[in-house]
């Protein structure tokens, strides 16, 4: 079978990112030789965001890596609609509203990411930015400069590459977070206290425990005021709180979404609640039966892993499965290396080589009788081992077998 056939509506992708575009590699590889839509917000092709914190803000004039080029694309034999954000589902008529121009489809793919959280109580004025695109990317690198005091806000991975990268170009960081440990979510407390520890060691003041109550200047900022009374002056003031959902123009379609993040709920094989309609990326939110949670996850391995499989499940529903993995993630700070694999929520971490206020460390994380999760520093080979080894659903007592690398490949 070859999925729908030529001459009807066919698949549309809506969001030209990374996992929109895998959903498109994904489903020609499969054999679907029907129509393909891809439509996309940006008016750029598809490109790496990881850099745009990190290499892309410290090399002057650095372009965005590109996936693919216009060539590659039309090889793909795709009807790629860039500049052109959704703004209305319609799941009886089976139509995207996009750019003015409604396109249907027989099935459908939600790749629309996600967008950066404002801080609502604090007004939009000059010298106040976030990041996710390369334009904002852009915007940023043209503003750092030596002796900039930039104040970030927010202690996630964003904020923090961000306070490296501006300390490498010879700014002044100060990063303020409302948490007295920053990461939790991701990493967990211990781990999450020892990466803070990186902040201080290379020159980044981290303010913890306290928000931004108000911003200071009239045209432009100038200044922060924080909770605790303090005020920090700024030149500039980036705003890393994280992300939520680009969900906002399915509003009355009757998808279901996640009643906290606001994430589309999706069962194991990525399906949405309406027929027909399937998600993958920063957007989804699914069961993820090898870790035995229901996540969502915002990284560079799930967007492509999870749109390949939501791509031929939504295509192929004989060849359906359910999308299993171990999450993997990484981040660069100050020229060292944090990865991290499998799950944060843990009975127990333990750190077993290296410690929490060393510049190299392996910590293990354990739920039950088995190995759930690692978190390394500076230790580039041995993640894979532990990634491998939670697939396996490795027991916890075995776990320093993969450290050793005693454990079968």
């Amino acid at each position: 079978m070859t999925g729908p056939s030529r001459g009807t509506t066919g698949f549309v992708v809506v969001g030209a990112a990374l996992a929109g575009l895998r959903a498109v590699e994904a489903a020609r590889a499969a054999g679907y030789a029907g129509p393909i839509t891809l439509i996309g917000a940006e008016t750029h092709l598809p490109y790496d965001r990881p850099p745009l914190s990190k290499a892309f803000l410290t090399t002057p004039d650095a372009d965005p890596v590109h996936y693919r080029d216009a060539d590659a694309l039309r090889a793909l034999e795709v009807d790629l609609r860039l500049g052109s954000p959704a703004v209305r589902l319609d799941p009886v008529r089976r139509t995207v509203l996009a750019g003015g121009r409604e396109t249907p489809y027989d099935r459908l793919l939600i790749a629309t990411g996600a967008e950066p959280r404002r801080l609502a109580h604090l007004p939009r004025t000059a010298g106040v930015l976030t990041l996710r695109t390369v334009d904002d990317a852009r915007a940023l690198r043209t503003a750092i400069r030596p002796g900039l005091r930039l104040v970030i806000v927010g202690a996630g991975f964003i904020g923090s590459e961000i306070a490296s990268s501006a300390r490498a170009l010879g700014a002044e960081a100060v990063i303020v977070d409302a948490a007295e440990i920053p990461l939790v979510r991701a990493v967990g407390e211990v781990v999450g206290q020892a990466l803070a520890g990186l902040h201080g060691r290379h020159g980044t003041r981290l303010v913890r425990g306290t928000g931004v109550a108000a911003l200071l200047g009239g045209d432009r900022v100038t200044g922060v005021r924080l909770g605790t009374g303090e005020t920090l002056a700024a030149d500039l003031v980036l705003v890393g709180v994280g992300a939520a959902p680009a969900t906002g123009w399915l509003a009355g379609s009757g998808i279901a979404l996640h009643p906290s993040d606001g994430g589309v709920l999706c069962d194991e094989h990525l399906a949405t609640s309406l027929p027909g309609v399937y998600a993958a990326g920063d957007v989804a939110r699914w069961p993820n039966r090898l870790l035995g949670e229901t996540m969502r996850l915002e990284n560079w391995t799930n967007a492509a892993d999870q749109a390949a499989v939501a791509a031929v499940n939504a295509l192929f529903p004989e060849r359906a499965r359910p999308y299993e993995t171990v999450p993997y993630f990484w981040s660069d700070w100050y020229g060292r290396r944090i990865q991290f694999v499998g799950s944060p929520a843990a009975d127990d971490v333990a750190f077993v080589s290296g410690g929490p206020d060393e510049d190299r460390f392996v910590a293990l994380y354990r739920r039950g009788d088995r190995l759930i999760g690692a978190a390394t520093l500076d230790e580039p080979r041995k993640i894979m081992k532990y990634r491998r080894f939670i697939a396996g659903r490795g027991a916890w007592d075995r776990a320093a077998d993969a450290l050793a690398g005693r454990l079968p490949r």
